[in-house]
């Protein structure tokens, strides 16, 4: 069974960042693309980036554009998303995902983990 877990959420003020890890327990975690999603309150669940096994195709929400950066280490087998100059927007549960091969379903998630961004 293929886990991933999330962490690195908290409450923060807007402008400021936070760096979210996902840790995944698959051996294959290497060959697999990562995305990851979120879920405001009271809204459906939305794209935010993805990367490829490789990290050389990387994809972002356009409203993230410019202040997301999504990568991996593929060593630690772990995804990344460093998140600057965070908006009241942006407040969410952030989940983590796995896609066993491109252009595939992501068919792993995490648990989730809450970003809060306050005036």
């Amino acid at each position: 069974q293929v886990q991933l877990v999330e962490s690195g959420g908290g409450l923060v003020q807007a402008g400021d960042s936070l760096r979210l890890s996902c840790a995944a327990s698959r051996r294959t975690f290497s060959s697999f693309s990562m995305g990851w999603f979120r879920q405001a309150p009271g809204k459906e669940r939305e794209f935010v980036a993805a990367i490829n096994w490789s990290g050389d195709s990387i994809n972002y929400k356009d409203s993230v554009k410019g202040r997301f950066t999504i990568s991996r280490d593929n060593a630690k087998n772990t995804v990344y998303l460093q998140m600057n100059s965070l908006k009241l927007e942006d407040t969410a549960v952030y989940y983590c995902a796995a896609a066993p091969s491109p252009n595939g379903r992501y068919n792993y998630w995490g648990q989730g983990t809450q970003v809060t961004v306050s005036s």
